[in-house]
């Protein structure tokens, strides 16, 4: 066991020399950073080097994180299983700056990174019908019924205006759900359908399999790849999706220009809890997710320098101190958005003349 943490240890400390490199803070300055200045820092330190030893990284760690799966017993079933479902979160995460081109100093390499170590064998869609998806379609058109596909896929799962409480909260953990299960199952299975794209992500699945089973045996293959794949990483995907914008009651915005309006439809979570921001942005918000209406104002930024990017632009309209609990939480708003259970006749009132359409075909994330 003792053999697997230390691989665990030096794999996040491989993924530091990523962080050091483009760190905000090793830059002399007298005042505050412009989004202007990060723009700067992140062109000069753009590179090919440290992107590879941060994915290199997260492959070490995945492979101790199996290890330890057999190594520890059922404790290690369980950590293995929560480590894995953040690790998967981390490196979609990453990718997802691969998709807007500022993984790497060359874009190809990026996509070349981001197919490989995490669209392959977690059995996700190719990174082109990402970038398509999130880039084209999302980025441009959050919020918007009938256009904004994230927001389909949250119709899908019934948080829709009207919705009771029961299948409200059901479609807060829709991943975790039966449904939501199948839903998952049936996207992996058309992500890696040998028709459409070959036998290379079919194969790509399997050795990713083949590999936990050989480093940790059943364990790893239970607990350390199909569990947190299959449960326990959407769910936490999906409690990022839910937190990242004001999906029901988008406010129009307040002046021309994307931060105007991205400060009318963006959440910000934890304004004023460090201990819940810094727990989040190391778990299940990583990799600048925490600051979702910084990169959403300027999706160029790489996630390094969204925190000083956000101490530029300011807080967005709405900031709820937590996920859960309490009248301003993101689960209570939503809620209230969505009408708390009354009938709205298919139109909400929280976003009026946005007219609601059906859902369409949930095209996964996840």
């Amino acid at each position: 066991m003792q053999g697997c943490l230390l691989l665990i240890a030096g794999a996040v400390a491989l993924r530091q020399a990523d962080r050091w490199w483009f760190s905000p803070h090793r830059a002399a300055r007298q005042r505050a950073l412009t989004r202007r200045d990060l723009m700067d820092l992140q062109r000069q330190r753009a590179n090919d080097i440290t992107p590879v030893l941060l994915m290199a990284g997260h492959g070490a760690e995945i492979a101790g994180w199996w290890m330890l799966a057999t190594a520890a017993g059922s404790a290690g079933w369980a950590a293995a299983a929560l480590a894995m479902a953040v690790k998967f979160r981390h490196l979609q995460e990453v990718s997802h700056f691969a998709v807007h081109g500022v993984l790497t100093r060359s874009p190809h390499l990026g996509t070349l990174l981001a197919e490989t170590c995490v669209h392959l064998p977690l059995g996700l869609g190719p990174v082109a019908d990402r970038r398509r998806r999130h880039v084209r379609e999302h980025h441009p058109n959050a919020t918007v019924t009938g256009v904004d596909p994230n927001l389909a896929d949250l119709e899908q799962a019934g948080l829709l205006p009207g919705t009771t409480r029961a299948r409200y909260a059901a479609g807060i953990v829709f991943p975790l759900t039966p449904a939501g299960l199948a839903a998952t199952c049936r996207s992996i299975a058309a992500n890696v359908r040998p028709a459409i794209h070959g036998w290379s992500r079919t194969a790509a699945l399997a050795a990713v399999l083949a590999a936990a089973l050989i480093l940790g045996g059943w364990p790893a293959g239970v607990f350390g790849l199909a569990v947190p794949r299959l449960l326990l990483y959407p769910q936490l995907a999906w409690m990022s999706l839910i937190v990242e914008h004001r999906w029901f009651d988008a406010a129009p915005p307040a002046g021309p220009g994307p931060v105007a309006l991205e400060a009318g439809r963006c959440l910000r979570l934890y304004p004023s809890s460090p201990a819940m921001a810094l727990l989040a942005r190391g778990t299940w918000l990583p990799y600048g997710d925490l600051f979702h209406f910084a990169h959403s104002a300027h999706p160029a930024v790489r996630w390094n320098y969204l925190p000083a990017l956000e101490k530029a632009l300011g807080m967005p309209a709405a900031a709820p101190p937590g996920l859960l609990l309490g009248g301003e939480a993101v689960i209570t708003r939503h809620w209230r958005a969505l009408g708390g259970g009354r009938a709205r006749g298919g139109v909400s009132d929280a976003a009026p003349g946005r007219e609601r359409t059906a859902p369409s075909p949930t095209a996964s994330q996840v």
